[in-house]
């Protein structure tokens, strides 16, 4: 083979830092096309984007070359200085240090985008906990309890 091929889509999720409640409707409505367009400046792309107050979700399409933690870590740096320079009022903003990446399967590619976009009717129901620890369970990821959210 003189090529290589690579399909890796991840979802992935991650909160502000302590999941302080930050980021506003204002924020939210320039921050999401704000990471789209950092993960298009370095070449991967952002099927979707969704979250709350506290809290993202981004269906990331990686290329074989990058990795996600490389893919989170653009993200979370580039996003948390345009923040600090934009928005005065959010001059302490920050992302958690960890993030969950959760690999999806291309029959699921629509199912998981509807479920990103529709992130405010989900936490009618659910808290971010309990989403969480429902997909590192889904997942059969171990984890322990009091280092989940630290």
């Amino acid at each position: 083979m003189s090529h290589s091929s690579v399909s890796n889509r991840m979802h992935c999720v991650f909160s502000t830092k302590e999941r302080r409640k930050l980021i506003d409707q204002e924020l939210e409505a320039r921050l999401w096309p704000y990471v789209i367009g950092i993960a298009r400046q370095n070449g991967f792309e952002i099927a979707a984007v969704g979250g709350m107050e506290d809290h993202i979700h981004l269906l990331v399409l990686l290329p074989g070359p990058l990795s996600v933690s490389k893919a989170i870590q653009l993200i979370k740096g580039g996003s948390s200085k345009w923040i600090h320079d934009e928005f005065s009022k959010h001059r302490t903003f920050a992302w958690q240090e960890g993030y969950g990446a959760f690999g999806v399967s291309i029959s699921h590619i629509d199912q998981t985008i509807a479920y990103i976009r529709n992130q405010k009717q989900h936490h009618r129901r659910k808290t971010f906990e309990q989403e969480f620890l429902a997909f590192l369970k889904k997942h059969k990821i171990e984890y322990d309890p009091k280092y989940v959210f630290g």
